[in-house]
């Protein structure tokens, strides 16, 4: 899939879907259905409109094109959001953008889009215009709830990937840069991958998962140490397992499958190492299939 910031866009007709999409979840996904062109926002317009003060974030952009690209998408749009654009109306930005450089020849759009300045524009503006077919998703019911990304987002702080994945559609993805720790993990025996996260996207909730980091299995904690206590700094560690080697400086992507257990303080090391021994086996016994 190729990626294109909006002013290098060559005028070609275009199928595009229109949105945000963080998380590309279920609702996005229907909403791409049958597209051949992504047009999508950098960085979220929240941020933006709001001064700082938007959601944290599914996707990176690039998690964003990942995901979007596994779905047979040829082209991903990208619009450099900034104080201008958030104050073009949607009439311009019809004009300017679907119709004079894309060429829309349709456009998708989930049934709560808005667009332009103060989000003065609807699904009702598209569908007026003649020069494009319009193409309005209605909403997606998952769980007897409506599928949101800040629904998505409320449910991975609070711990429950399972049911984050269904509302996804694919497994929550996490990714960061390893990098060095105090090695607690490689003296107890199960050294580990460690990751700060970034301020401005989601994390899971402290505890224990199940996870799968490429092709391998990891048991990843999510949290701030409690047996230790002298460092509340939130980091996750990977325990990639039946791996060596050194990952530091690399980024690891791990996809967060089931939540084992909340994060437990022990009264000694070796009760830590015995219960990180039963969680690897639970990892091994629950993702059993995934190394077949």
């Amino acid at each position: 899939m190729q990626v294109t910031p909006l002013g290098d866009a060559r005028p070609r007709p275009r199928r595009i879907a229109l949105g945000e999409f963080d998380g590309v979840h279920v609702g996005h996904r229907e909403v791409i259905l049958g597209s051949d062109t992504v047009l999508t926002f950098e960085p979220h317009p929240a941020t933006v409109v709001r001064r700082g003060g938007g959601p944290k974030l599914l996707t990176s952009l690039e998690l964003k094109a990942e995901l979007i690209a596994e779905l047979g998408v040829d082209e991903l749009v990208v619009v450099p959001f900034d104080e201008g654009f958030a104050h073009q109306s949607p009439q311009e930005f019809i004009d300017a953008v679907l119709v004079a450089r894309l060429q829309a020849t349709r456009v998708s759009v989930g049934a709560n889009f808005h667009f332009g300045h103060h989000a003065a524009g609807s699904p009702a503006l598209l569908q007026a215009d003649p020069r494009f077919e319009t193409h309005v998703v209605p909403l997606v019911v998952v769980d007897g709830e409506l599928v949101s990304s800040s629904r998505i987002r409320a449910l991975i702080a609070d711990g429950s990937v399972e049911a984050a994945t269904r509302l996804l559609g694919s497994p929550f993805r996490f990714r960061g840069e390893v990098v060095h720790g105090a090695e607690r993990g490689r003296d107890l025996g199960f050294p580990t991958a460690n990751i700060v996260p970034a301020p401005e996207f989601v994390c899971p909730g402290h505890g224990i998962y199940a996870c799968r980091a490429g092709d391998r299995l990891a048991a990843v904690s999510v949290g701030v140490r409690p047996t230790f206590g002298d460092d509340l700094q939130l980091l996750v560690e990977a325990y990639l397992l039946d791996f060596e080697g050194d990952l530091y400086g690399q980024m690891l992507t791990l996809e967060f499958i089931a939540r084992l257990r909340g994060e437990l303080r022990f009264d000694s090391p070796q009760e830590l190492i015995e219960r990180m021994r039963a969680d690897v086996q639970e990892v091994r016994a629950l993702l059993a299939s995934d190394l077949r």
